[in-house]
């Protein structure tokens, strides 16, 4: 068991290693890598007798390997591999203990044809559609008039001109917001990643133009890498697609919020025809005016259909004619209220007689008198007098007294 203070060769400067044994100790370490197999875009091929140098890079990303090869290795394939291929190599490090240099020599190398690209976009498209990324339901409407459009197009492009030169023919006023970044290579996903990333940063862009003009299938992968697709679905602002020509379809198209078949298209879209805006302004105005007209048209006949009504005709008839109701009405009322009063007194006549007739007064109008004693209580009998008994006996006309002179 080693002691704890025991120095290792190459740990304290009393123990160096000698450049030899470090080449050496990298070369073992490197040697249990193994063969391993490389996907990347060739950007070097410089044949050489008996090999052929390469340079390996990433499609995404601004990394590169530097690789050999046995000439019998390369020209064995058909057709022969050039600069800009994709390609997948079989590597083994190769550590160069002499020189301390690292290169990897390659063992097979086999050209990614376009089949195998596309069936690979197939299923990152597959795969994205099913997380929802491409939903009809999540893609945002586009702003009628945007206050700034973001341009993220290559420098210098026709992509731009196309796109700046059509949208202001249609709107002059058009404010755009531009990031000149690369749209094909290794540089592409990063800066125009970033630069959506800023333009969405920006509080009055409204929305995003992604254009790029037409190319080779390979020049358009960028626009169908994972990270970007992920991104656009991300931010907030809109994003219109203007990537190639009508029969192109990077997968940015599917995330988009709105994929337009060509960069002239996207200018289309994205601010609205002033000259076909004055045009429907005029003719919803002609619409208005015409309806208004024919309203008032209406109005004026139906006030002419009530005009021509004998009422309106002649104000001072229906006057009269009420006039005459009343007149009517109130000799009516007259006359009913005379009936009745004439009916009324007949009525009382008639009760006033039967009254007489059954009231004392009526008998005593016929002959008839009324005896009382002098404290004026009735006799009603002979037995209730005597001689000498003061009476006093009433007659139609009045009352007369008298004195009983024998029983």
């Amino acid at each position: 068991m080693e002691s704890p203070n025991t120095v290792k060769p190459g740990q304290e400067p009393e123990a160096p290693l000698a450049v030899y044994s470090v080449s050496t100790l990298i070369s073992e370490y490197i040697a249990r890598l193994g063969t391993i197999w490389v996907e990347g875009q060739l950007a070097e091929v410089n044949p050489r007798r008996g090999l052929t140098y390469l340079t390996l890079r990433d499609t995404d990303r601004d990394v590169s390997l530097s690789l050999y090869a046995p000439s019998g290795v390369v020209e064995s394939l058909s057709p022969q591999i050039e600069q800009g291929a994709r390609v997948l190599v079989q590597v083994k490090a190769d550590w160069w203990t002499k020189r301390g240099s690292l290169q990897f020599k390659v063992l097979q190398i086999r050209a990614i044809g376009l089949g195998e690209l596309m069936a690979r976009l197939e299923a990152l498209r597959i795969m994205l559609a099913a997380e929802g990324l491409f939903d009809e339901s999540r893609k945002r409407e586009l702003p009628f008039l945007p206050r700034r459009i973001g341009l993220i197009c290559g420098q210098g492009s026709d992509a731009m001109h196309d796109v700046i030169e059509n949208a202001r023919r249609r709107w002059p006023d058009a404010q755009f917001e531009v990031r000149e970044v690369a749209v094909q290579g290794i540089h592409a996903v990063k800066q125009v990643s970033s630069a959506l990333t800023e333009l969405d940063a920006l509080d009055d862009v409204d929305v995003i133009v992604i254009a790029r003009g037409g190319g080779a299938f390979e020049d358009l992968l960028p626009f169908s890498d994972e990270s970007l697709i992920r991104l656009v679905a991300k931010i907030e602002t809109p994003v219109v697609a203007a990537i190639g020509h009508e029969e192109d379809r990077p997968l940015i198209d599917y995330v988009a919020d709105f994929r337009a078949s060509t960069p002239t298209d996207a200018a289309r879209r994205i601010v609205p025809d002033v000259l076909q805006e004055l045009s429907d302004i005029s003719s919803a105005r002609n619409r208005a005016t015409l309806i208004l007209r024919n309203q008032i048209e209406r109005f004026t006949q139906q006030l002419t259909v009530v005009r021509s009504r004998p009422a309106l005709a002649n104000p001072a008839l229906l006057i009269d004619q009420r006039l005459k109701d009343n007149s009517q009405l109130r000799n009516l009322i007259h006359s009913e209220v005379v009936a009745t009063i004439k009916l009324e007194n007949s009525h009382l006549r008639g009760t006033r007689a039967t009254l007489r007739a059954l009231s004392p007064q009526g008998t005593l109008e016929r002959g008839f008198s009324i005896v009382r004693t002098e404290s004026g209580e009735i006799i009603r009998n002979i037995a209730e007098t005597k001689a000498g008994d003061k009476i006093r006996i009433r007659v139609s006309d009045g009352e007369t007294k008298a004195t009983i002179t024998e029983d």
